[in-house]
């Protein structure tokens, strides 16, 4: 019985040496894993309700002389055509830019009272990041 306790003491301690042995092992697999989850969600935009976005949105753009209506209406269509830019050009972006820029359009979820999400604000952001990228360094 002694023999059988050391045995089982030895295959501890030598198993216990290897994973001292390779620390990183786990965490490189973890990383390749959650690589693979964020490219996976970065490779199209994010799904914005544009109609509500338009109508929280106007409510505080109104413009008295075309109406709540057409003032929505100018909201949506700028909106769609920020999205279909988006969509048609999203892969060619930066990753990094990307990540930015959507988290900072979706903001915090958590406040009620934070702006709804912005197709026009994402692509912004993201054509900012370009530009401040190609801006001379010195």
């Amino acid at each position: 019985m002694a023999l059988e306790q050391v045995g089982v003491i030895r295959r501890s301690a030598s198993s216990r040496e290897t994973s001292e042995e390779h620390p990183m092992l786990m965490h490189f697999s973890m990383i390749v894993l959650s690589s693979q989850l964020v490219v996976a969600v970065a490779d199209h935009p994010p799904a914005f309700d544009i109609a509500r976005g338009c109508k929280v949105d106007s409510a505080s753009a109104f413009d008295p002389n075309a109406g709540m209506n057409a003032t929505i209406k100018r909201c949506m269509d700028d909106e769609q055509q920020a999205k279909d830019q988006l969509e048609t050009q999203w892969l060619g972006f930066v990753n990094s830019d990307r990540v930015t820029c959507t988290s900072e359009a979706v903001g915090n979820k958590a406040d009620a009272e934070a702006d709804p999400p912005s197709y026009v604000d994402l692509l912004t952001c993201i054509q900012d990041a370009q530009l401040a990228r190609k801006l001379p360094k010195n």
